[in-house]
C-alpha cells in the first residue's frame, strides 16, 4: 500500500423521494491513527465508524493504524441516515486493496451494518436504484431489500447478506444470485358495500367522490355509518396502474414501509387519529419523513372527527389538498413530497354528537353545534366537493330493509367513469375529474346559469364555482353522458349547499 491510498464509492442522499447522488471519498494517509467523517454528516453517518470498525473486526480484519478521512461529496448538502455505512466500509475496503476500486466503480450503494458485518434494512432503496439506472449503475443493498431494487429493471443489483459475502462476490468464490422483483402485495378491498342498508343519498355521494376522486365530508350523530361508508370507499376505486403503483412504492420506500419489496396494486387507505401532529400529517419531523397526505398519496386519507384534529393540523391541509404536494421547509432546503389524496371526513353535528335530538341534546344547544362546526375553517370546508349528511337507520330498516349494492357492481360504474375520464383527457392528462382543469369542461347556457345563480345566492367562492363543475363532470360521466347538463349541475350543487354546513 502506498503512503497515500484513494478510493470513492458512489451512494444516495434524499430530498423528498428523490435520490441525490453523493460520492463518498475514502482516504488513507500517514499520520496518526483516526477515523475522521467530513461533508455536512448527522450523528447516524458519524457514529457510522464505529459499526465499520465493528463489522471489521468480526470478519477478522482491523483498520490500518493510518489517518482515515472519508468525504461525503458534495460537502454542503446534509447527510442523514444510517444507509451510508455501506459505502463508507466499502470505500475502505478498496483503499486497503481488499475490494477492487474499479468494479466498485460501477456501482452505488446503501445498507445499515450490524456489528457482526450483517446488512440491514435501510429507507429509499427503490428511489435509490431508480436513480442508480438512470446513471448506468449497479446498486449494492441489504439481501431483504434486493427485491424493492430490483423493481428499477435493467440494472445489475447485489444484495448480501453481509460484507463477507459481498467480498466474496467480487474475489469470485461465491457469486450472489440476482434477486428478483418482489411482486404485488396481497389485494385487499376491504369491507363490501352490501352490507350497507338505507343511507340512498349518502351511497351515491360515495359513488360519485369515488368516480371523480372528490374530497367527501359525512355529517350525523354517533352511530350513524360514517366511518362504515369511509371504509368501503376504497373498495370501489380502481387498481393502482404501473406508474401509480411506482409513485406509491417510492414514498412508502422513503417511510421504510414497502414491505419484502412488494408494490400495493391497491390505493393507499391512511386513518391517523385525531391526536396525530401537523408533522405526522403533512410530514416532517427530525429527517422530513413523509406524512399521512403523502402516504395517502392516489389513494384515501380518512380523517374521522375532523374538528377533534388540532386547528394548525388541517390548516396545513390546505397546500396539499390544492396542488397535489406538500412542502417541508428546513433551514437550509424545501423538501417536497408528492400527495395527492382524496379527503374522506367525518365529525358529528355537535360536541356530544346529539343537536338536533331534542331527548338527547345537550343544554347548549344550538350553541354547540355552531362552536364545534367553527373549529373547521372556512378555507378547509371550501376545498370539500361533496358534503352529504347520514342519519341513523331505524330500527325497522336495519331488520327489514334490502340490503345494498355491492362494491362490485359499484365499482365496475366507477371504472366505466374514471375511463371516460381518461379517455377524454389522454394518457398523460390529469386522471380524475377532480385534478381536470376547469377551462375544459364545457356548460350548455341553461347549466352555465344555474351555476351562476348559485355564486350569487349561496355564495360560492370561485373554488367553490370550479368544485361544484367539476363534481358536475363527474355526475355527467356516471350517467355515460358526454355533455354536462342543468341536471348534472343540480345534483353536484344539492351536495354543496351551505345550509348542509351549517345544519349537519
Amino acid at each position: 500500500m502506498t503512503s497515500r491510498a484513494m478510493a470513492q464509492v458512489a451512494t444516495f442522499t434524499f430530498s423528498g423521494i428523490e435520490a441525490i447522488p453523493v460520492e463518498t471519498q475514502v482516504q488513507l494517509s500517514s499520520g496518526l491513527p483516526n477515523f475522521l467523517i467530513v461533508g455536512l454528516a448527522d450523528k447516524a453517518v458519524a457514529e457510522a465508524r464505529e459499526r465499520v470498525r465493528a463489522a471489521f473486526h468480526a470478519m477478522g480484519l482491523s483498520l490500518p493504524p493510518r489517518r482515515i478521512l472519508i468525504n461525503l461529496r458534495p460537502a454542503d448538502l446534509l447527510k442523514e441516515g444510517s444507509h451510508f455505512d455501506l459505502p463508507l466500509a466499502l470505500g475502505v475496503l478498496a483503499a486497503m486493496d481488499l475490494l477492487p476500486a474499479d468494479q466498485l466503480a460501477g456501482y452505488a450503494a446503501l445498507g445499515e451494518l450490524s456489528l457482526d458485518g450483517t446488512l440491514n434494512k435501510v429507507a429509499g432503496v427503490l428511489p435509490a436504484a431508480i436513480a442508480a439506472a438512470n446513471r448506468d449503475l449497479g446498486l449494492i443493498c441489504p439481501e431483504a431489500q434486493g427485491p424493492e431494487a430490483a423493481w428499477a429493471g435493467g440494472i445489475d443489483i447485489l444484495a448480501p447478506p453481509n460484507l463477507l459475502a459481498l467480498i466474496a462476490h467480487f474475489k469470485g468464490t461465491q457469486i450472489l444470485t440476482p434477486p428478483i422483483a418482489g411482486g404485488a402485495a396481497a389485494s385487499d378491498r376491504g369491507p363490501d358495500m352490501h352490507d350497507v342498508k338505507g343511507m340512498e343519498t349518502a351511497r351515491r355521494a360515495v359513488e360519485i367522490a369515488a368516480a371523480g376522486g372528490h374530497n367527501l365530508l359525512l355529517i350525523g350523530p354517533p352511530g350513524s355509518g360514517k366511518s362504515m361508508l369511509a371504509a368501503r370507499l376504497p373498495g370501489l376505486l380502481p387498481d393502482l396502474d404501473a406508474r401509480e403503483a411506482l409513485e406509491v412504492g417510492m414514498i412508502h420506500s422513503v417511510a421504510g414501509l414497502l414491505e419484502n419489496g412488494r408494490l400495493m396494486p391497491r390505493p393507499p387507505f391512511r386513518e391517523p387519529h385525531h391526536s396525530a401532529t401537523q408533522a405526522a400529517l403533512t410530514g416532517g419531523g427530525h429527517r422530513a419523513r413523509p406524512g399521512e397526505v403523502s402516504l395517502a398519496h392516489r389513494g384515501v386519507l380518512f380523517l374521522d372527527e375532523l374538528p377533534e384534529f388540532p386547528r394548525q393540523s388541517l390548516e396545513a391541509l390546505r397546500q396539499p389538498m390544492e396542488t397535489g404536494r406538500t412542502t417541508v421547509s428546513r433551514a437550509n432546503a424545501h423538501i417536497a413530497y408528492p400527495a395527492r389524496f382524496q379527503l374522506i371526513a367525518a365529525m358529528n353535528p355537535c360536541r356530544c354528537g346529539y343537536l338536533g335530538d331534542g331527548g338527547r341534546e345537550c343544554g347548549r344547544a344550538p350553541r354547540c353545534g355552531e362552536d364545534y362546526r367553527n373549529r373547521v375553517s372556512g378555507p378547509v370546508l371550501d376545498r370539500i366537493d361533496l358534503a352529504v349528511e347520514v342519519q341513523p337507520a331505524t330500527a325497522a330498516e336495519l331488520t327489514h330493509a334490502p340490503r345494498g349494492e355491492a362494491s362490485a357492481i359499484v365499482a365496475a360504474r366507477v371504472a366505466k367513469a374514471r375511463a371516460a375520464t381518461q379517455a377524454r383527457n389522454g394518457t398523460e392528462g390529469p386522471r380524475t375529474n377532480a385534478e381536470t382543469d376547469i377551462e375544459t369542461i364545457r356548460l350548455p347556457p341553461d347549466a352555465s346559469k344555474l351555476v351562476e345563480d348559485a355564486m350569487d345566492r349561496l355564495g360560492l367562492s370561485g373554488r367553490g364555482r370550479a368544485r361544484v363543475i367539476r363534481v358536475a363532470r363527474t355526475i355527467a360521466d356516471l350517467a355515460g353522458e358526454n355533455v354536462v347538463s342543468r341536471v348534472h349541475v343540480a345534483e353536484a350543487l344539492s351536495y354543496r349547499h351551505r345550509s348542509r354546513l351549517r345544519t349537519g
